[in-house]
């Protein structure tokens, strides 16, 4: 015999976020800001340390490069918004098993480009197009904050996952 379930059987509560992974979460989402501000600074023709050569020729700014910076900046932002969703109890846009597996895949790429980003910097030869050690602190000051995201996602997904598996 068929049982019909319950419409009204309460689904099963899931306890919140610590309030340390909201403000990791948040934080994440603040991290991409000042790196992202500094390209559309660049794209929009503010003095960030490249001269006008350097733009044209290596950045395609004016051209193409304004669309491709501006881009990569909103994409940036968006992404670092993705981890609210894992703290959050409103809106949830995949089942909590795909949630969490894309969290972990997330988690482990970011790992894996901060460190390749880290090995990059300090043992190619890089060439630095910055025309001053001032413009270049600056640079290194937007982009620094991003290093934090990969230790802060793993965090937050690692609470999310914690709270799911006791669910």
């Amino acid at each position: 015999m068929y049982v019909m379930p319950n419409a009204t059987a309460p689904l099963p509560v899931v306890a919140p976020a610590p309030v340390w992974a909201r403000r990791a979460a948040h934080a994440m989402a603040l991290c991409a800001v000042p790196s992202g501000l500094w390209r559309i600074a660049m794209a929009s023709g503010v003095y960030v340390g490249y001269s006008d050569q350097v733009l044209r020729d290596v950045f395609d700014i004016p051209g193409w490069g304004i669309a491709y910076v501006v881009g990569l900046s909103l994409l940036a932002e968006a992404a670092a918004l993705f981890p609210l969703l894992l703290v959050s109890d409103r809106w949830q846009p995949l089942r909590p098993r795909a949630l969490s597996a894309l969290a972990w895949t997330a988690s482990v790429v970011l790992v894996l480009l901060a460190l390749w980003q880290l090995v990059v910097a300090f043992t190619v030869e890089s060439r630095t197009y910055m025309t001053s050690d001032t413009a270049l602190t600056v640079w290194w000051l937007a982009f620094a904050p991003l290093f934090a995201i990969p230790a802060l996602m793993t965090a937050v997904t690692w609470s999310y996952a914690k709270r799911r598996r006791a669910q």
